[in-house]
Protein backbone atom coordinates (compact mmCIF):
# COMPACT_ATOMS: atom_id res chain seq x y z
CA UNK A 1 0.00 0.00 0.00
CA UNK A 2 1.19 3.69 -1.16
CA UNK A 3 1.01 6.39 1.79
CA UNK A 4 -1.16 9.04 0.50
CA UNK A 5 1.80 11.55 1.53
CA UNK A 6 4.40 10.09 -0.70
CA UNK A 7 1.77 10.06 -3.71
CA UNK A 8 1.11 14.14 -2.53
CA UNK A 9 4.78 14.46 -2.56
CA UNK A 10 5.61 13.03 -5.75
CA UNK A 11 2.91 15.18 -7.48
CA UNK A 12 4.38 18.42 -6.16
CA UNK A 13 7.17 17.35 -7.53
CA UNK A 14 5.72 16.09 -11.09
CA UNK A 15 2.88 18.12 -11.67
CA UNK A 16 1.44 14.20 -11.92
CA UNK A 17 -2.27 13.43 -11.31
CA UNK A 18 -2.84 11.82 -8.75
CA UNK A 19 -3.79 8.01 -10.95
CA UNK A 20 -0.26 8.36 -12.43
CA UNK A 21 1.79 9.72 -9.62
CA UNK A 22 0.14 6.52 -7.41
CA UNK A 23 1.12 3.79 -10.34
CA UNK A 24 4.36 5.35 -10.70
CA UNK A 25 5.44 4.34 -7.34
CA UNK A 26 3.77 1.40 -7.31
CA UNK A 27 5.69 0.57 -10.22
CA UNK A 28 9.01 1.54 -8.86
CA UNK A 29 8.22 -0.41 -5.25
CA UNK A 30 7.63 3.57 -3.52
CA UNK A 31 10.82 4.79 -4.68
CA UNK A 32 10.42 8.41 -5.11
CA UNK A 33 13.51 8.85 -7.32
CA UNK A 34 12.44 5.66 -9.37
CA UNK A 35 8.88 7.07 -10.03
CA UNK A 36 9.43 10.23 -10.71
CA UNK A 37 11.67 8.57 -13.82
CA UNK A 38 9.12 6.81 -14.89
CA UNK A 39 6.56 9.35 -15.21
CA UNK A 40 9.08 11.65 -17.29
CA UNK A 41 8.99 8.60 -19.47
CA UNK A 42 5.90 8.40 -19.53
CA UNK A 43 5.60 12.14 -20.29
CA UNK A 44 7.79 11.74 -23.24
CA UNK A 45 5.99 8.79 -24.47
CA UNK A 46 2.85 10.82 -24.53
CA UNK A 47 4.67 13.51 -26.13
CA UNK A 48 6.01 12.20 -28.99
CA UNK A 49 2.22 11.11 -29.41
CA UNK A 50 0.43 14.42 -29.55
CA UNK A 51 3.23 15.83 -32.21
CA UNK A 52 0.71 15.42 -35.25
CA UNK A 53 -1.73 17.37 -33.35
CA UNK A 54 -2.08 21.25 -34.73
CA UNK A 55 -0.60 23.80 -32.28
CA UNK A 56 -1.78 27.59 -33.21
CA UNK A 57 -2.48 29.04 -30.05
CA UNK A 58 0.68 30.17 -27.36
CA UNK A 59 2.73 33.03 -26.97
CA UNK A 60 5.69 34.91 -27.70
CA UNK A 61 8.02 34.79 -24.34
CA UNK A 62 10.77 37.40 -23.97
CA UNK A 63 13.92 37.54 -21.81
CA UNK A 64 15.73 40.93 -21.32
CA UNK A 65 19.25 39.95 -19.14
CA UNK A 66 19.79 42.19 -15.79
CA UNK A 67 22.58 44.53 -17.87
CA UNK A 68 19.98 45.46 -20.50
CA UNK A 69 22.59 44.48 -23.18
CA UNK A 70 21.45 40.90 -24.49
CA UNK A 71 17.81 40.03 -24.85
CA UNK A 72 16.02 36.88 -26.54
CA UNK A 73 12.21 36.22 -27.94
CA UNK A 74 10.81 33.15 -28.24
CA UNK A 75 7.73 31.91 -30.00
CA UNK A 76 6.15 28.77 -28.15
CA UNK A 77 2.88 27.15 -29.91
CA UNK A 78 0.51 24.79 -27.84
CA UNK A 79 -3.45 23.61 -28.96
CA UNK A 80 -5.62 26.18 -27.07
CA UNK A 81 -5.81 29.59 -25.20
CA UNK A 82 -5.72 27.69 -22.23
CA UNK A 83 -2.65 25.65 -21.94
CA UNK A 84 -1.28 28.77 -22.93
CA UNK A 85 -2.20 30.61 -19.94
CA UNK A 86 -1.39 27.89 -17.63
CA UNK A 87 1.93 28.23 -15.19
CA UNK A 88 3.72 25.37 -16.61
CA UNK A 89 3.24 26.65 -20.34
CA UNK A 90 4.72 30.26 -18.85
CA UNK A 91 7.52 29.03 -17.34
CA UNK A 92 8.36 26.93 -20.03
CA UNK A 93 8.30 29.84 -22.63
CA UNK A 94 10.39 32.00 -19.91
CA UNK A 95 13.01 29.23 -19.71
CA UNK A 96 13.16 28.80 -23.26
CA UNK A 97 14.00 32.76 -23.71
CA UNK A 98 16.61 32.38 -21.29
CA UNK A 99 18.29 29.64 -22.89
CA UNK A 100 18.62 31.43 -26.25
CA UNK A 101 20.05 34.18 -24.59
CA UNK A 102 22.20 32.14 -22.69
CA UNK A 103 23.71 29.43 -26.00
CA UNK A 104 23.06 31.53 -28.60
CA UNK A 105 21.61 28.76 -31.04
CA UNK A 106 21.19 29.24 -34.69
CA UNK A 107 17.99 26.84 -35.87
CA UNK A 108 15.03 25.53 -34.20
CA UNK A 109 15.90 21.80 -35.23
CA UNK A 110 18.20 20.25 -37.51
CA UNK A 111 15.93 19.78 -40.05
CA UNK A 112 16.73 23.70 -40.97
CA UNK A 113 19.86 23.67 -41.35
CA UNK A 114 20.72 24.62 -44.63
CA UNK A 115 22.09 21.77 -46.57
CA UNK A 116 24.93 23.74 -47.90
CA UNK A 117 26.25 24.26 -44.46
CA UNK A 118 25.88 20.45 -43.43
CA UNK A 119 27.91 19.34 -46.38
CA UNK A 120 30.87 22.44 -45.50
CA UNK A 121 30.88 20.49 -42.37
CA UNK A 122 31.22 17.28 -43.43
CA UNK A 123 34.12 18.62 -45.95
CA UNK A 124 36.00 20.25 -43.33
CA UNK A 125 35.41 16.84 -40.83
CA UNK A 126 36.92 14.42 -43.52
CA UNK A 127 39.56 16.75 -44.14
CA UNK A 128 40.49 16.50 -40.09
CA UNK A 129 40.12 12.89 -40.75
CA UNK A 130 42.17 12.40 -44.13
CA UNK A 131 45.30 12.09 -42.58
CA UNK A 132 44.64 9.69 -40.34
CA UNK A 133 44.10 7.06 -42.97
CA UNK A 134 41.40 4.80 -41.88
CA UNK A 135 38.89 3.01 -43.77
CA UNK A 136 36.17 4.88 -45.69
CA UNK A 137 32.69 3.50 -43.08
CA UNK A 138 34.94 4.59 -40.06
CA UNK A 139 35.45 8.11 -41.26
CA UNK A 140 31.74 8.13 -42.22
CA UNK A 141 30.98 7.54 -38.76
CA UNK A 142 33.34 9.90 -37.20
CA UNK A 143 31.76 12.64 -39.57
CA UNK A 144 28.06 11.08 -38.88
CA UNK A 145 29.29 11.70 -34.87
CA UNK A 146 30.96 14.79 -35.13
CA UNK A 147 28.31 16.15 -37.34
CA UNK A 148 25.49 15.32 -34.09
CA UNK A 149 27.79 17.31 -32.09
CA UNK A 150 27.33 20.14 -34.30
CA UNK A 151 23.81 20.38 -34.24
CA UNK A 152 23.89 19.89 -30.64
CA UNK A 153 25.68 22.87 -30.41
CA UNK A 154 24.05 24.87 -32.99
CA UNK A 155 20.29 23.47 -32.69
CA UNK A 156 17.69 24.90 -30.08
CA UNK A 157 16.54 21.62 -29.17
CA UNK A 158 19.44 19.37 -29.03
CA UNK A 159 21.17 21.59 -26.88
CA UNK A 160 21.29 20.63 -23.13
CA UNK A 161 18.92 22.49 -21.34
CA UNK A 162 21.07 25.33 -19.31
CA UNK A 163 19.09 24.56 -15.76
CA UNK A 164 19.38 20.94 -16.39
CA UNK A 165 22.50 19.62 -18.24
CA UNK A 166 21.18 15.62 -18.22
CA UNK A 167 18.35 16.61 -20.50
CA UNK A 168 18.07 18.28 -24.10
CA UNK A 169 15.70 21.14 -24.77
CA UNK A 170 13.72 19.10 -26.59
CA UNK A 171 13.21 16.66 -23.85
CA UNK A 172 12.33 19.40 -21.25
CA UNK A 173 9.41 20.38 -24.03
CA UNK A 174 7.91 16.84 -24.59
CA UNK A 175 8.29 16.53 -20.43
CA UNK A 176 5.45 19.48 -20.64
CA UNK A 177 4.26 18.49 -22.80
CA UNK A 178 3.08 15.00 -20.81
CA UNK A 179 1.73 17.00 -17.67
CA UNK A 180 -0.36 19.71 -20.22
CA UNK A 181 -1.63 16.64 -22.59
CA UNK A 182 -1.25 19.16 -25.92
CA UNK A 183 1.31 19.59 -28.58
CA UNK A 184 3.93 22.45 -28.02
CA UNK A 185 5.96 23.28 -30.84
CA UNK A 186 8.78 26.32 -30.46
CA UNK A 187 7.99 28.40 -33.86
CA UNK A 188 10.93 31.14 -34.37
CA UNK A 189 13.30 32.59 -32.11
CA UNK A 190 15.79 35.85 -31.80
CA UNK A 191 18.91 36.81 -29.85
CA UNK A 192 20.07 40.27 -29.88
CA UNK A 193 23.37 41.31 -27.92
CA UNK A 194 24.28 44.88 -27.87
CA UNK A 195 27.45 45.63 -30.36
CA UNK A 196 27.02 42.23 -32.17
Amino acid sequence: MIDAKIVMQLRAMTDAGMMDAKAALEESGGDLEKATEILRKKGVAKADKKAERVAKEGRIFTYLHSNNRLAAMVELYCETDFVAKTEQFQNLGRDLAMHVAATAPRYVRREEVPAEIVEKEKETYRAEIAEQNKPAEIVEKIVEGKLNKFYSEVCLLEQLFIKDDTKTVEIMVKEVVGILGENMQVGRFTRMSLGE
